[in-house]
């Protein structure tokens, strides 16, 4: 599975950005998409994921309220909507994928194929 991330860019604090994450290769073994984000000198933080065949939403705590996460099955793509932006939210995210029902949606060692990076930038 290949993972294309876009989306990301400089913005002031109070605006929205939208990102996308689009799956190539074998999506058919898709399970769930998550965001997560990393700033230097930082662990890399868990943001959003969503199932890929079934109901559920799980979000970390900084960006619950604010973040939405959803997906388009045809289009093979996840998204993450993200409303009000503070300068806290500035880090490259991460789009990952997870192939199997093993590991907690919210950690890292769950996915198995990660996108590039975007990006977001929220000045004050």
């Amino acid at each position: 599975v290949q993972l294309q991330a876009s989306g990301g860019g400089l913005v002031q604090a109070g605006a929205s950005l939208k990102l996308s994450c689009v799956a190539s290769g074998r999506t058919s073994s898709l399970y769930g998409m998550g965001w997560f984000r990393q700033v230097p000198g930082k662990e890399r933080e868990f943001v959003a994921s969503i199932a890929w065949n079934a109901s559920g939403t799980y979000y970390g705590v900084p960006v619950k309220g604010r973040f939405t996460i959803s997906r388009d099955n045809a289009k093979k793509t996840a998204y993450l909507q993200m409303n009000s932006l503070t300068p806290d939210d500035t880090g490259i995210y991460y789009c990952a994928a997870k192939v199997s029902g093993t590991g907690v949606y919210e950690h890292t060692g769950a996915y198995a194929y990660w996108g590039q990076g975007t990006q977001v930038t929220v000045s004050s």
